[in-house]
């Protein structure tokens, strides 16, 4: 069982790295300063193994701060590992940034609510920066991009290599924050001390991003809105401070929404309200509403099966979240084929 916790955390390590590629360089990659995907994913990891070296107070938390250390047993954190693993899999299978930190406290929250034993306190302290944190970065985005909105100013080779530092620092403060969300339990179990964590955790969410982050950088970088240079800098200057600030309190935060937030506030500034009719913006919302509670049904629902042979509660619980996951992926699918069927001239 122990190899398995350590399999599965790995492997959670590396869709952490695919998921949060998106949110670190996406906005170098949108704004066409790094045009390869290639270089902008090998600088995100080359920054987030960087970050991870100092994410020890974020690994506290997940690892002692939600639920009592006590019910943090090997089989328990392979349960919470897996629940998130699948939740984060199936988001990078749709193209959809994701919160990472959302389903690994929505695991863990999972487990506490199993056997009844949550630090509840704590846990809305942390849910409070959920919503605090991305209206924060939408904010800034909004009026910094209206304060400029109409003013002349230059796009040149100091201005891009400014943005690609932002997008340094972005990934550093993702390493910083979300590596402790593959170790975390790990650490909380026993398992792995908080310095080999970071470490061997870092290098695995580097790899991820090398690896798995072409299809989320992409969403995030391009399919949400454009954006200029000095744009981008203010996207990526505001998720990095927002996210550091957090870390260093050792708030797990969701580094994804942070950053979408602020493409949007700066989307909002360009094209209005209406931006939030598009279909990306709609489906990056509903993942987010759904992916705490997905990752912490499902962390429940095999606890109750696999450690208290409770059946049909976990049966039943499965069953009402994957049809909820379904039903927003069908959606997605019809919404392509229409907007498919109308670019070939037809119509409804």
């Amino acid at each position: 069982m122990v190899t398995v916790a350590f399999i599965i955390a790995f492997f959670f390590a590396m869709n952490i790295g695919g998921s949060g590629a998106a949110a670190t360089m996406g906005a170098a990659y949108g704004s066409g300063t790094l045009s390869d995907k290639r270089i902008a994913l090998f600088i995100c990891a080359i920054a987030i193994f960087l970050g991870s070296l100092s994410g020890g107070e974020v690994v506290k938390t997940i690892g002692s701060g939600i639920v009592p250390t006590a019910i943090l047993k090997t089989d328990v954190v392979v349960i919470v590992l897996a629940a998130a693993t699948i939740s984060l899999f199936a988001a990078n299978v749709l193209g959809i940034p994701l919160s990472t930190s959302e389903i690994t406290v929505g695991a863990v929250v999972g487990a506490g609510i199993a056997y009844q034993s949550l630090y509840i306190g704590k846990l809305l302290w942390i849910v409070s920066f959920w919503l605090i944190t991305p209206l924060a970065a939408f904010s800034f985005a909004f009026f910094i991009s209206k304060w400029l909105k109409g003013k002349t100013v230059k796009q040149n080779k100091w201005v891009g290599f400014l943005l690609i530092i932002a997008g340094f620092f972005e990934a550093f403060s993702a390493g910083m924050n979300n590596v402790a969300n593959a170790i975390g339990p790990l650490v909380g179990a026993g398992l792995l001390s908080v310095q080999h964590g970071i470490i061997f955790g870092g290098l695995f969410v580097a790899l991820g991003a090398l690896l798995l982050g072409s299809r989320v950088l992409e969403t995030n970088g391009k399919k949400i809105t454009t954006f200029s240079q000095l744009e981008g800098c203010i996207i990526s200057g505001i998720g990095a401070t927002l996210v550091i600030v957090s870390s260093l309190f050792g708030l797990p935060v969701p580094l994804t929404q942070i950053t979408t937030s602020a493409i949007i506030g700066i989307g909002t500034t360009k094209s209005g309200f209406s931006i939030w009719q598009k279909q990306i913006v709609i489906q990056v919302l509903k993942v987010w509403i759904v992916s705490p509670i997905f990752a912490l049904a499902v962390s429940y629902s095999l606890i109750k099966l696999l450690l208290h042979s409770d059946v049909y509660t976990a049966i039943a619980i499965v069953s009402v979240c994957f049809a909820t996951l379904g039903t927003i992926s069908l959606k997605k699918t019809i919404t392509e084929e229409r907007r498919s069927f109308h670019e070939h001239g037809g119509g409804i």
